[in-house]
């Protein structure tokens, strides 16, 4: 599992969480985090943070991610679905349904894994750049080229190493929505800091930051027409400098949006005159600093309920499948207050 890298990116944290590091900041998530986390929870309301995951309903906002496909179990030939038992045994009374999920892991509700991203950097200081994660890992096999289950899956970095961790902690809520209303733009340092200000909200080490926009909304909205969702709502400054320094100082544990990709996610909007990332918050994050995004997450009731309550903290508790070698997973976060 361990590597040699002789060089780390500038603004990276490769190695302060040990050479072969797999949960990045995670590793924050500490006992003593969930304990404070759970003194935020005051009413034992719950509120789940997931879309239906047959949403958005179509591939328009990512044509390679399609909707999921439910289909019944076959059984001794036979539809396992509402099929009574006795087929096997006239004595028996029950009733039985089985089925069959084929999803694409990034589809709806989601979280990132730091095998989702990575970059051409040269580690190992030859010149050479080469295909390289965080804390300098490799996703395939160095001695085959190939993934965890053949071609494919990741051999480090996989989701079920976030999924280990169970992904508990304190949440804070940051409402862009209220300030920016649905206005599509991208939300840099000072703006977002002017809202912290505004709405006295702090984030400390470990938080799980939530970014509500109100794209979710939009979602659930265009699931009862048959137009797709345009390009609305805001977005994070991926290419705001000062934004991408806050991240890392302020020791934040994950970040996550009700939006597609937290920043700006088309490459056809961005002018580039340069090489560089395509998704400059994600290579920070998932790539330099090992902090998971999550994604598409619907975060409207629980926003309002906090804004009516002048509150901005809770419990959430947000496990990835445990699925080993995937580089993304479904979620149904919860969160308590």
């Amino acid at each position: 599992m361990s590597k040699c890298w002789k060089v780390r990116p500038e603004g990276s944290n490769w190695g302060e969480f040990g050479p072969d590091d797999q949960l990045g900041r995670l590793n924050l998530l500490t006992a003593e985090r969930v304990l404070e986390a759970v003194k935020e929870v005051r009413t034992g309301r719950t509120f789940c943070l997931s879309l239906p995951l047959d949403l958005p309903g179509s591939n328009s906002l990512n044509p390679s991610r399609l909707p999921p496909e439910l289909k019944p179990v076959i059984r001794q030939g036979e539809i396992a679905f509402d099929g009574p038992a006795r087929r096997d045994n006239p004595l028996q009374t029950d009733l039985l349904c089985d089925d069959a999920m084929l999803i694409h892991s990034q589809y709806s509700t989601q979280w990132d894994s730091f095998s989702h991203i990575g970059a051409l950097f040269d580690a190992d200081g030859d010149g050479a750049p080469e295909h390289v994660y965080y804390n300098g890992f490799k996703v395939v096999s160095e001695e085959t080229g190939e993934g965890l289950y053949g071609e494919i899956g990741a051999v480090n970095l996989g989701i079920e190493n976030m999924a280990e961790t169970c992904v508990q902690g304190r949440g804070v809520m940051i409402d862009l929505r209220a300030h920016c209303g649905d206005e599509r733009r991208a939300v840099g340092f000072d703006e977002l800091m002017a809202i912290l200000n505004k709405d006295d909200v702090e984030v400390m080490e470990g938080d799980l930051v939530c970014l509500h926009t109100g794209f979710a909304d939009r979602i659930v909205a265009a699931a009862e027409t048959p137009e797709p969702v345009g390009a609305v709502c805001t977005v994070l400054d991926g290419d705001d400098k000062k934004l991408l320094e806050w991240i890392s100082e302020s020791g934040l544990a994950a970040l996550i949006s009700d939006n597609v990709a937290v920043e700006q996610s088309s490459s056809v909007a961005r002018e580039m005159t340069e090489p560089g990332p395509v998704l400059p918050l994600h290579e920070h994050c998932l790539f330099k600093i090992g902090v998971p995004l999550g994604e598409l997450w619907y975060l409207s009731d629980l926003a309002a309920w906090l804004r009516e309550n002048g509150r901005s903290r809770f419990l959430l508790t947000a496990p990835p499948l445990r699925m080993p070698g995937a580089v993304g997973s479904p979620a149904t976060p919860v969160a308590t207050v």
